[in-house]
């Protein structure tokens, strides 16, 4: 068990408490289009109304790479966690200077300030020490929340803790590592690692690291392809990275060491052009034309996939197992989603994790023990890693 100081081990009551939340949420012309991560961090923001704190509150969006874009300014996050607290979130227009220090001696108790994107400063990423202290200095208690951004070492989420005497993880980081950890401390057995999306390099510490735990292995997606064509299958123009043969045989050793079973696709649905309503046809796996490309599992592979589902009791899922975001590509990835969202109603133990796969769970409205709101960092910490920012706090 991690051993990390709680919120709720803090005295509050009129501290400044500097707050990293992780408010990367899409905007397209200043609309936020999906606000998941702002009510997943309200019970924290809550606690620290209810306990009187003057909240000062960071986050990063997107990737503006040092400089200011307007497009990625935080003041629509500020607006739109007004409307769902039904409180006003006082916005600064900085990050640092002296218009954040007037902003903040002005905070009363209870009351929210939202300051400026901490990337619009190349110091944030740079994990700067001097950005550091200035941003440390507003505040006399820390807080972090950002389970999303917690295997970055950047000033908000590590630099500036080493400032504080008093620190601690969020709610939100709490109820992450509680669940995550089940996975890792003597999961109930069968358990099922469900593994898509078109990245397996991210994936592999993954496989490693559990592979002692794990009963089946189930590959989807496109990743699927090169352990296809590691094993001789002919897969056309399927995404295919030969640079990855080595890990994929390696894993295929790990596998066996540890008896875990391996259930790679073995139909897809295919198509040579990756459009909306573009000419497709389901075949066997090791029936791919020529010019053709896999998009999706197919049926008889969604008829395995859920078989295993429904006699696992528990369950993590990571990466769709198709094109999902291009229709009629996301057939594999509903059908697995609903089994998922079945067996959870038994009493199966089921984590999802993933920028993907959690927004498939949300779409669908699945339920599931744990959405996580991080999909790099839960990788990261379910291949065994210690994440900088919860070592810090630790």
């Amino acid at each position: 068990m991690i051993n990390i100081p709680s919120i709720h081990d803090l005295e509050l009551k009129g501290e400044r408490v500097l707050c990293r939340f992780d408010f990367n949420v899409p905007i397209k012309d200043g609309v936020i289009r999906d606000d998941s991560r702002l009510t997943a961090a309200l019970p924290t923001i809550e606690y620290l109304i209810e306990k009187k704190a003057r909240i000062i509150m960071l986050s990063h969006l997107g990737r503006p790479k040092g400089e200011r874009v307007e497009e990625l300014s935080l003041f629509p996050v500020a607006m739109k966690l007004g409307e769902l607290l039904g409180k006003e979130v006082k916005f600064v227009d900085g990050t640092i200077g002296d218009v954040v220090k007037d902003a903040v001696g002005r905070l009363e108790e209870g009351e929210l300030l939202l300051l400026e994107n901490t990337r619009f400063h190349p110091e944030e990423e740079e994990n700067d020490p001097d950005f550091a202290w200035e941003l440390a200095s507003i505040a006399s208690v820390y807080v972090d929340d950002a389970f999303g951004t917690a295997h970055r070492k950047h000033v908000s989420t590590y630099g500036v803790v080493g400032f504080f005497e008093k620190k601690a993880a969020g709610l939100l980081m709490l109820r992450e590592i509680e669940n995550l950890e089940k996975l890792l401390l003597d999961p109930p057995s069968p358990f099922t690692l469900i593994l898509g999306g078109a990245k397996l390099e991210t994936k592999i510490p993954v496989i490693k690291n559990l592979a002692p735990l794990v009963d089946n292995l189930l590959i989807g997606g496109g990743m699927a392809f090169g352990f296809l064509a590691k094993k001789g299958i002919d897969v056309g123009e399927s995404l295919v990275d030969e640079s990855l043969f080595p890990d994929i045989e390696n894993i295929f050793s790990v596998l066996k060491q540890n008896e875990v079973k391996l259930i790679l696709p073995v139909d897809a649905v295919i198509t040579k052009e990756l459009k909306e309503g573009a000419e497709n046809k389901i075949v066997d796996i090791d029936n791919i034309p020529l010019e053709w490309k896999g998009v999706d599992i197919g049926p008889k592979t969604i008829e395995e996939f859920n078989s295993i589902i429904k006699e696992s009791n528990t369950i993590f899922w990571n990466g769709p197992l198709g094109v999902y975001e291009v229709s009629p590509f996301g057939k594999g990835t509903y059908e697995v989603a609903t089994a998922i969202g079945e067996v959870t109603k038994e009493g199966v133990l089921t984590v999802v994790g993933g920028g993907d796969t959690d927004k498939v769970i949300r779409d669908y409205s699945i339920d599931v023990v744990h959405l996580s709101t991080g999909g790099g960092a839960s990788l990261r910490f379910l291949s065994g890693e210690e994440l900088p920012a919860i070592s810090v706090l630790k």
